[in-house]
């Protein structure tokens, strides 16, 4: 599944479904770039899951409703609700893991 470069208008739109992973990051972020690679794997390998990006720095107002304090902060959705977040780079392995988990 391709990963989703997402604008703030569009948002709700975009975390509505079955299972949404959203990636808040910045484009300047050292680990951020590290996770997009991690990101780019896990979408090639499943269709459970739609992934999304969001830069901090293009949608500010997003990035207060949910309080991003740290990039990057992943957060899973289900139905438009949050249902569990974590924070900084993440494996592989414990990414999937976290997804497996949160289905």
């Amino acid at each position: 599944m391709e990963i989703i470069h997402g604008k703030e208008n569009e948002f709700e739109s975009l975390i509505s479904g079955e299972l949404v992973l959203v990636d808040f990051y910045a484009t300047w972020c050292g680990p951020c770039k590290m996770l997009g690679s991690v990101l780019e794997e896990v979408a090639s390998e499943r269709t459970d899951v739609k992934i999304v990006k969001m830069d901090v720095d293009e949608c500010p107002e997003l990035s207060k409703k949910y309080a991003i304090m740290s990039v990057p902060t992943l957060m899973l959705f289900k139905d438009g609700n949050v249902i569990s977040t974590e924070h900084g780079f993440i494996p592989k392995v414990m990414l999937t893991k976290w997804l497996e988990e949160n289905k």
